[in-house]
């Protein structure tokens, strides 16, 4: 795809960033609800854009014939074909990307909940002091 038109280029990257940023603010919001079914379809999509961005560089050298094939339409519609394929093949679970992405944001929920907590712990000490047997409980509590 050497003689792609900056038009195109300029369509095709945009494309690309607009499904990468909404999988990533998909995966954001899941995380923020806590929405198991949300975290399994964010990670399905993450990982569908991981596969069409790993892709694209196979069908760069790809020649079309001009009669037929070639020009600003194709290359707007490889982009698109490509995206179809990476959901494709992120739905068969073969991959496992979206595996690891969904373990991942349910540590990162697990941390989140540990600290709010210890911030509310924390309140609640400072509001009202703790014995030294309350204290010793929730000392023992996270061991």
């Amino acid at each position: 795809m050497d003689n792609i038109s900056p038009d195109a280029a300029f369509t095709l990257a945009q494309s690309s960033q607009t499904e990468s940023a909404r999988a990533l603010k998909n995966l954001d919001r899941a995380a923020a609800q806590k929405d198991m079914k949300q975290i399994d379809k964010s990670a399905v999509d993450f990982e569908a854009v991981f596969i069409a961005e790993m892709m694209k560089p196979m069908f760069e050298g790809i020649g079309t014939e001009a009669p037929i094939g070639g020009g600003r339409g194709e290359e707007v519609f490889r982009s698109l074909m490509l995206q179809e394929y990476g959901k494709l093949i992120a739905q068969t679970g073969s991959i496992g990307v979206a595996d690891h992405v969904r373990t991942e944001m349910l540590r990162i929920q697990e941390q989140q909940a540990k600290a709010a907590e210890a911030r509310q712990i924390e309140q609640t000490i400072k509001a009202q002091p703790l014995t030294e047997e309350q204290i010793y409980d929730v000392s023992t509590s996270y061991e």
